[in-house]
């Protein structure tokens, strides 16, 4: 249903949603009618299309067959098909992915994860291609050195979920902020997420930078002089233990430091480090 609850900014962009799946179109239509869908579902009876993608998940199969005792293959299911015993109905699903095609049909992403559960949200994705959000819960700090503002991706999250982080950061006037990369002389600009036993924090991949020239000193330094955007990506642990820890939580909240140094043409400022924290409505999995 998250994808339900996203449809009308895809929609603002002109990207249209379409899923596929192995479903008969009557099981299609029933969900669409009870859920209140309004994009549109692809009926794929026999995984014709699916596989025509090289995207048939083989597990089920292999449950059901003669390795079904093999301890690997306890491991593929437990991983890629669903934590209960695969059933003949299982076989011919998918792996859940996402596809982003141009208007002329040709791909121009595809993200796919690890973990049946994990899904990529449509606003993490959006992130990924370049587009801005509309920040929801937005907070904002000023520092003598810089204007930010943070927020999730998603105002509401779920276990499997992969969203993101968002960091606006304004410099002030005369203002640079190093970079990674810089000497050690200075404090490379950084976000550290405190750590949960529910969380997984991926690497984050830092914006280019420019180069500043201190000429007394014949120094050059990457840096950021105007505004930039830092997108930390989390997963949400989509596991049975993960979600245990969460359960009866109506909202789950993020806390992390960014750090880093300013300067500008003649003061080189301490660094500074600015304490943060997301909260996100908590909401349950949907199993249908």
């Amino acid at each position: 249903m998250e994808l339900q609850r996203d449809v009308d900014q895809l929609d603002e962009r002109s990207i249209k949603l379409v899923t596929i799946s192995y479903d008969s179109q009557e099981t299609l239509q029933t969900f669409t009618q009870s859920q209140g869908v309004t994009y549109t579902m692809l009926s794929d009876p026999g995984s014709e299309i699916i596989e025509r993608f090289d995207l048939l998940n083989p597990v089920p199969e292999w449950a059901l067959g003669e390795d079904s005792d093999d301890p690997d293959v306890a491991e593929a299911v437990a991983t890629y098909v669903s934590v209960v015993n695969p059933s003949e109905m299982m076989v011919g699903i998918a792996f859940p992915g996402t596809f982003i095609l141009d208007p002329d049909g040709e791909v121009l992403e595809r993200h796919f994860e690890d973990f049946y559960i994990e899904r990529n949200t449509i606003s993490s994705v959006l992130l990924r291609m370049g587009e801005d959000l509309e920040p929801v819960q937005a907070t904002e700090v000023s520092t003598l050195q810089l204007d930010l503002t943070t927020y999730s991706s998603d105002p509401a999250v779920a276990v499997g979920n992969r969203f993101a982080l968002v960091l606006e950061i304004e410099p002030k006037e005369g203002m640079h902020i190093y970079a990674p990369g810089s000497s050690d002389d200075y404090r490379d600009i950084s976000l550290t997420i405190d750590p949960l036993p529910f969380l997984r924090v991926l690497p984050m991949e830092f914006p280019d930078a420019g180069e500043y020239y201190f000429e007394p000193l014949d120094d050059s330094q990457p840096v950021y002089e105007e505004s930039f955007k830092l997108i930390q990506e989390v997963y949400m642990d989509g596991s049975l233990e993960a979600q245990g820890l969460v359960r009866g939580e109506d909202s789950v909240t993020l806390t992390g430091t960014l750090e880093y140094q300013a300067c500008d043409a003649t003061i080189c400022y301490i660094p500074t480090s600015i304490p943060l924290t997301w909260t996100m409505e908590l909401r349950p999995l949907v199993f249908r």
